[in-house]
C-alpha cells in the first residue's frame, strides 16, 4: 500500500488508480508525445531573491528563466 497521495511529495504508482477508474472512457483522449515538447514550471521568487535574480540576469545579458535553468544544470554537475 502506498502513502497517501495527499501527503507524499510525489505521486506513487497506483495512487490515482481508483480515481482514474471512475472516468468514463468517452472523456479520455490518448495523445502521442513529442520530443519537441516543453515543460513550463511556474516559480515564485519574491523580495531580495527576486531582485538578486534580476541583477544576475541583467549582468549576464540573459532572461531570469535562463539564469534559473543554468543554476539547475550546474546543480546536477558533480562537485570537483
Amino acid at each position: 500500500m502506498t502513502e497517501s497521495a495527499w501527503i507524499h511529495p510525489d505521486p506513487q504508482a497506483g495512487d490515482f488508480d481508483v480515481d482514474l477508474a471512475t472516468i468514463a472512457p468517452r472523456f479520455v483522449e490518448a495523445h502521442r508525445g513529442t520530443p519537441a515538447a516543453n515543460v513550463r514550471i511556474v516559480l515564485t521568487i519574491e523580495g531580495e531573491d527576486a531582485e538578486r535574480l534580476e541583477r544576475l540576469a541583467a549582468a549576464r545579458g540573459e532572461k531570469p528563466a535562463a539564469v534559473v535553468a543554468g543554476l539547475l544544470r550546474d546543480a546536477e554537475r558533480p562537485a570537483a
